[in-house]
């Protein structure tokens, strides 16, 4: 008895067929260009309220579009920052000179991105306190819409609290089979899935225990990803570094930070993913790209590192600039001089060309306890 299988049909495991793959493969190649990495201004409303707080600022409209256009409109910001990552709202919202923010920086080469998320709620059945990511339900429309707005890329993080030195099986299978159904579905949209599956600095764990979960969650991921055929050199990954808890009373050195980190992708992700972005997730603005610069040192002896090994910081790159603006136009100018001074940092660290010495003398953390975007 013979069979007939639909040419269309697609086999298990299998890669999707996009009409947008020869795009998808494009993009990445632009957000992954040597000596430049990604800026994410997705806060929400409600991080904006916290960020603003600092500086007494009334988080409004108005003044979230002037948040973002002192970072976006800052002279020879394309010479470090390959795209952008904006919150829905700032996806419609204009410059000063009347184009939108994917108008703009498309102008200036600077590729346009989307987070798409809705944000974390409760897992029922998995252990205390941890967190699913709500969106799917109508994904592909709204994605197809933001594509159609002139986002190129988009981002979806799903989180990982450490408790007694790991994570439930549950919270493992739910976000990596969640994020996996959204960077397919992101693919077939048109828009470059950046997969971020951070497993948080909050607590006591040791740098073991951040490695063990870490492998194990990335792995999980990669698994979901394969399932769903994902266009694996059309997707980027967002993970977090492998560091000790932020409550463990131990700070990794920038050596022991990139073996880690970079031992623990080796193990998990294929080398056809052209780009690895890291968040910075609460460490300090110098912390983060001291960390990244010892996963690009030249004399590097470590595990195999295919991939471009990059940034996506929010505060990382923002919380000096943010207090130097303090909410003032007559600040722009010295504002914008410092987040270039930090985007600049962080491009060097991208071709591990960073210079402690040329860097801010002191840096502050910027952990907060159980952050969300």
């Amino acid at each position: 008895m013979s069979v007939t299988i639909d040419a269309k049909q697609l086999p298990q495991n299998n890669t999707i067929v996009s009409k947008h793959n020869d795009e998808l493969v494009a993009t990445v190649k632009a957000m992954t260009a040597k000596g430049k990495g990604l800026l994410a201004a997705d806060e929400s409303v409600g991080s904006v309220t916290k960020r603003f707080a600092g500086i007494n600022l009334e988080n409004n409209e108005e003044n979230r579009r002037k948040y973002r256009a002192l970072m976006v409109g800052a002279e020879g910001i394309e010479q470090y920052i390959s795209g952008v990552i904006f919150h829905e709202e700032t996806l419609g919202q204009k410059m000063d000179d009347g184009s939108t923010f994917p108008e703009y920086l498309v102008k200036i080469g600077i590729v346009p991105g989307i987070k798409t998320d809705k944000g974390l709620q409760p897992l029922h059945n998995g252990a205390p306190g941890e967190q699913q990511t709500d969106g799917l339900d109508g994904y592909l429309a709204r994605a197809q819409g933001y594509y159609a707005q002139g986002a190129r890329f988009c981002k979806w993080r799903n989180a990982y609290k450490i408790q007694n030195g790991t994570v439930s099986e549950q919270i493992i299978q739910k976000n990596a089979e969640t994020l996996a159904d959204y960077a397919y579905l992101s693919q077939l949209a048109g828009l470059v899935p950046i997969v971020e599956p951070e497993v948080m600095i909050d607590g006591t764990h040791t740098q073991d225990q951040c490695q063990a979960v870490s492998q194990r969650v990335w792995a999980e991921v990669t698994n979901q990803l394969h399932k769903r055929g994902v266009i694996w050199e059309g997707m980027l990954l967002k993970p977090n570094m492998v560091v000790p808890g932020a409550e463990s009373g131990v700070v990794a050195t920038p050596a022991q930070a990139a073996e880690y980190t970079v031992r623990t992708l080796s193990r998990t992700l294929p080398a056809a993913v052209a780009g690895v972005t890291f968040l910075s997730g609460g460490l300090s603005e110098v912390q983060a790209t001291e960390y990244l610069n010892a996963m690009n040192v030249a004399d590097w002896t470590g595990a195999a590192r295919p991939w471009d090994l990059s940034f996506s910081f929010a505060r990382a790159l923002q919380s000096s600039a943010l207090k130097t603006w303090a909410g003032k136009d007559e600040n722009f100018p010295a504002a914008r001089k410092v987040f270039l001074h930090r985007a600049r940092m962080n491009a060097l660290a991208n071709k591990g060309e960073y210079n402690r010495a040329e860097d801010d003398k002191e840096s502050e953390s910027l952990y907060v306890a159980g952050n969300s975007y």
